[in-house]
């Protein structure tokens, strides 16, 4: 057991020596060539032709797997510490533009899929594991938050009351417009649109178009009006 600490000590320190010294080299001096070639010594899995601008910070490289072609621009935060069984996977070329803020915090799995973009300012956060799909749109300011505060005790700050964490699913080719807040528990359908500062706070179906405080479903993509009932007739055996 004391091994076993004295080599992950030895890997933090590694991790926190070589994301110090090469996390802030500028691009002009060969930044992004020595952090794509030396990065892959501490990171769980780095593909090829990542571009990872100066000013990123990294935490618990060991948690995190980049696929190839990646991009990650200045003033992003992954954090991976807080359980040993946490992963932070970005699939081929996923794009992380600045300020971007994903962190995995409590046996978490956080995966973001083959060409999605992620906009300015967008947060991620665990602990319950969050999927977003292939080829989506993440607008500026998202959030997007597996978790939600116990607080019905009134003898105890909300703080020391813990949290549920049931997690995020959001499918393939969804668009979330500037703002959008996505809730615990949702799960965003299939080539979804939701509009710009939307709530979600409940399950979004498949190609639809949702806004609002919370969100509601206003039309599918094609333009149809959406059925407002989804229950079936009562047979006459009933």
């Amino acid at each position: 057991m004391n091994n076993l600490k004295h080599f992950s000590k030895l890997t933090r320190f590694k991790q926190l020596l070589l994301t110090t010294f090469l996390g802030d080299i500028p691009t002009i001096f060969g930044g992004v060539k020595l952090r794509n070639l030396l990065y892959r010594t501490i990171f769980s899995r780095i593909g090829g032709s990542v571009y990872i601008q100066d000013g990123v910070e990294f935490i618990s490289t060991d948690a995190i797997e980049i696929g190839k072609g990646v991009y990650i621009f200045k003033g992003v935060r992954i954090d991976g510490k807080g359980h040993e069984n946490n992963i932070i996977h970005l699939e081929n070329g996923v794009i992380l533009e600045h300020n971007v803020v994903i962190g995995a915090l409590d046996n978490t799995c956080i995966h973001i899929g083959q060409d999605t973009f992620i906009g300015p300012s967008v947060c991620i956060a665990g602990p319950g594991n969050i999927t977003i799909g292939k080829h989506c749109l993440i607008a500026a300011h998202t959030g997007i938050y597996a978790n939600n505060h116990n607080f019905t005790d009134l003898t105890k700050p909300i703080k020391y009351q813990g949290i549920t964490r049931k997690g995020i699913v959001i499918e393939d080719d969804c668009w979330l417009g500037d703002g959008v807040k996505v809730l615990d528990g949702v799960t965003i359908g299939r080539g979804s649109v939701i509009g710009a500062g939307a709530v979600v706070t409940k399950d979004i179906p498949p190609f639809s178009v949702a806004v609002g405080i919370p969100a509601r479903v206003i039309k599918s993509r094609d333009g149809k009006e959406l059925l407002k009932s989804t229950k079936l007739p009562l047979s006459s055996s009933n």
